[in-house]
């Protein structure tokens, strides 16, 4: 195998620092916002690492073992993907001292903690890119980006147009990759972290460095320094190219992510998501499907629950199916207890700790279905095969099977409820009786089938 051997087993949690938990309120900024305002661009509501590291317990109780974090190192901006210095952590979230005491209590207890990798671009007040508004034609820097003359014009209103931002934003300078010096400083930055105790990058906008060549130099540079450390690619589309032994283990699986919702809000019906599911897995090599980073939810979406028209039954039908599918299953912040928003920022609010504001039992059917996929290898680990899909119905029904042990997974996509008699003959004998893996109810075989009742937009997971 060439991705991670923890990475199928792995069920990530997705924190944007400064919206999670504030630990320290003595490295605040002045102008630091009330926790739980209305979240904007510019404003810092205090998250930091200390407040990680204080709620870790919440953490483990909830049942995760791996969490991704939005960037770290200094930057003028609450989200910081415009860098100003790799090597150091932001003031703002703490110091080095703070990452290494999270770095060991995650590893302490068997968590993985993977970065987020900025390298396509840069903040403006990089090292380098503020030695070329400087010094322009005489900065040693002024190949590390793309300039096309003089001066930048960097600041004010409009596009980046006298040299290369990503997306065109003035504030994103973009890397010139091609140029030996800046490979070298980026492999550096991504050795220096990982040699610290990261577990693995999560890349950003790694198609924009549209260079075999780096990525797989990158890759190169990172295993050596960890052979487990994992490499995640956020890439948007069903791609194979990007998941192979020369780039990543896994890519943020988007389009699975899509076609779910697409099936729960009625955009398309369940046989189409049933085949274009069973499309994606053939598209990639197995180890890379297993190597996957499945999010409902990220910084760069709205909310799930949102998304749904704030149906806590289909979010809680979303998080059954992303449990029981190939992949690492990641939870967005506060998408466990219900946190709604639009787009970025409003995806961005501060975790509200009361929970008196956690919606229904969401909580609880999450950290359950982390509890029994964390238990059952065949849901983390097993091959997906097809049983049945009913497109009048809405109905789908898969197994995860490894070895001697078989998951049988059954969705009620619809808005009726629905009494389903499974085939099953050729998986288990008559008489034998299931157990729902998260009620307990007990289900026995007859004459080749088995009878479940399913509400609407609910699920079950047998075996």
């Amino acid at each position: 195998m060439t991705t991670p051997y923890w990475l199928q087993d792995a069920i990530f949690y997705q924190i944007f620092p400064d919206r999670f938990a504030n630990g320290d309120p003595s490295i605040d900024p002045p102008n630091v916002q009330k926790w739980g305002a209305a979240p904007h661009n510019w404003g810092f509501q205090g998250g930091d690492l200390r407040g990680i590291i204080q709620r870790f317990d919440y953490l483990l109780e909830l049942g995760i073992n791996a969490i991704y974090l939005n960037p770290i190192f200094q930057s003028p901006s609450n989200h910081r993907y415009n860098t100003s210095d790799y090597y150091r952590i932001d003031p703002k979230l703490g110091d080095m001292l703070d990452f290494r005491a999270l770095i060991e209590l995650a590893h302490r207890n068997n968590v993985r903690v993977v970065l987020d990798g900025v390298f396509n671009h840069c903040g403006r007040g990089f090292f380098a890119f503020d030695d070329v508004l400087e010094n322009e034609t005489h900065s040693p820097y002024k190949d590390w980006f793309h300039v096309h003359k003089f001066p930048l014009e960097a600041f004010g209103p409009g596009d980046a147009e006298n040299y290369e931002g990503w997306w065109k934003f003035k504030s994103l300078p973009k890397f010139n990759t091609s140029n030996p010096a800046v490979r070298k400083y980026i492999f550096d930055v991504a050795r220096y972290w990982i040699e610290r105790g990261a577990d693995g990058w999560r890349l950003d906008v790694p198609n924009e460095i549209d260079d075999d060549d780096f990525w797989a130099e990158f890759r190169q540079v990172v295993k050596s320094a960890d052979r487990d450390a994992c490499l995640i690619g956020e890439i948007w589309t069903a791609d194979p190219r990007w998941a192979d032994d020369t780039h990543f283990d896994g890519l943020m699986n988007y389009p699975v992510r899509a076609a779910l919702l697409d099936c729960l809000c009625g955009r398309q019906n369940v046989t189409w998501f049933a085949d274009s599911l069973e499309k994606l897995l053939m598209l990639y090599p197995h180890e890379n499907v297993y190597a996957m980073y499945f999010p409902l939810g990220s910084h760069d979406t709205e909310r799930v629950l949102t998304l749904l028209d704030g149906s806590l039954d289909k979010l809680k039908l979303a998080f059954l199916f992303q449990f029981a599918w190939p992949g690492a299953p990641a939870v967005y912040y506060g998408d466990e207890i219900g946190l709604e928003g639009g787009k970025d920022p409003e995806c961005r609010r501060a975790f509200p700790w009361d929970p008196a504001e956690w919606k229904g039992d969401l909580h609880a059917w999450v950290q359950n279905l982390i509890a029994v996929r964390g238990a059952r290898a065949s849901l983390r680990r097993g091959e997906y095969a097809r049983l049945t899909v009913d497109e009048a119905r809405g109905v789908y029904a898969f197994t995860r099977t490894l070895g001697e042990e078989r998951t049988l997974v059954v969705l009620n996509t619809g808005n009726q409820p629905q009494d389903i008699a499974l085939p099953i003959q050729t998986l288990w004998p008559d008489g034998h009786t299931l157990r729902s893996l998260l009620d307990h109810h007990p289900l026995t075989i007859q004459a080749g089938k088995i009878k479940i009742s399913l509400p609407p937009w609910s699920g079950q997971w047998l075996g």
